[in-house]
């Protein structure tokens, strides 16, 4: 792969405002996706949705903690009768929402060879990301009796395309966007420079970057993207300014990151004055074995206590949840 064929992603538009008094929030988004090797290559088959039984239990926690998920489903959970139903529960109730997430390996139209490049949704022709993009959208509205508002594209694939996309079939928020990180080395976007603060994608102000949030924290924050540019030449670069806590890069997931470190990164967020700070997983993590970050139940229980933790230091700071619908009344939508 060569630098020149990184997916361009459009540049970072102007700051979003939000209405006095919403003060800060936190949005938890699930990215709720099939079963899938992550050491092999992409495959349209084989995958499993087995860990949908574990989701009535997260949903009850979350209830328990304050917490309001946003479940964002793709095509293989969409089509999971188990997953409709848990999910919608919880949508009619009003304690989750729903929205889109596109792996284009497994969403119809199949077009395309199956690629790591291809696996960045915005790599695909434009009328194929389309098309993908509009069965996925209208089989979420069908199965949940509601269209959803907000889209995030699997693997954070935005491309040059995504955003009038996104705009023609009335989605309001995106949250692809993940600062400090870059993934041009497999042919995908480079947010090493996208600001953590929500902004408008267009000039018409109708559709919001939420972007997920990450955060440098030591003393060297200020000069991460440089030292980040570095390592793509010397791997090993960053380590050891992470070990000494010169510089960390906290993504508030608690996949691959302590609880500690989160708390970190969370305070860090709410002192420079975030108004969302945006928390991410993947859904496979809920049950043992199908995801890094989760090969045994004990794992698994590590996951309920990182958010135990991280909603109870939310709350001490005044941080309460919110909903779509509060995110696009805010903004002025």
């Amino acid at each position: 792969m060569t630098r020149g064929s990184m997916l361009e992603v459009p540049p970072a538009g102007r700051s979003a405002a939000f209405a006095p008094g919403f003060g800060q929030r936190v949005l938890l988004t699930v990215d709720t996706e099939e079963e899938f090797d992550w050491r092999a290559p992409f495959r349209r088959e084989g995958y499993g949705t087995s860990h949908v039984a574990a989701i009535p239990r997260f949903q009850a926690f979350c209830e328990r903690i304050g917490a309001h998920p946003v479940y964002l489903v793709d095509w293989p959970i969409v089509h999971e009768p188990r997953a409709v139903e848990i999910i919608g529960d919880a949508v009619r109730r009003g304690t989750a929402e729903v929205g889109v997430q596109l792996h284009p390996w497994v969403n119809p139209p199949f077009e395309e060879e199956v690629s790591v490049r291809n696996s960045f949704a915005g790599n695909l022709p434009p009328a194929l990301e389309a098309a993908k993009f509009t069965a996925l959208r209208d089989a979420i509205e069908t199965a949940f009796g509601r269209a959803p508002l907000i889209y995030r594209a699997g693997r954070y694939g935005l491309g040059p395309h995504t955003a009038a996309l996104l705009r023609n079939a009335g989605i309001r928020i995106d949250t692809s966007v993940r600062p400090l990180f870059d993934y041009s080395s497999y042919d995908g976007p480079d947010y090493s420079n996208h600001p953590v603060t929500p902004y408008w994608i267009d000039a018409e102000s109708s559709l919001l970057e939420l972007p997920v949030t990450s955060a440098y924290c030591g003393p060297l924050r200020r000069f991460g993207p440089l030292i980040h540019r570095v390592q793509r030449h010397v791997p090993t670069f960053f380590s050891g300014f992470s070990r000494l806590r010169l510089l960390e890069r906290i993504a508030l997931t608690p996949e691959g990151v302590s609880a500690a470190e989160a708390l970190r990164g969370v305070d860090l967020s709410i002192d420079a004055g975030l108004p969302v700070l945006v928390l991410s997983f993947h859904s496979p993590t809920l049950a043992p074995g199908h995801t890094p970050y989760a090969a045994s139940e004990a794992q698994v229980e590590a996951l309920y206590d990182w958010f135990a933790a991280v909603y109870a230091r939310l709350a001490a700071r005044g941080v309460r949840s919110c909903t779509v619908a509060e995110i696009i009344a805010a903004t002025g939508g």
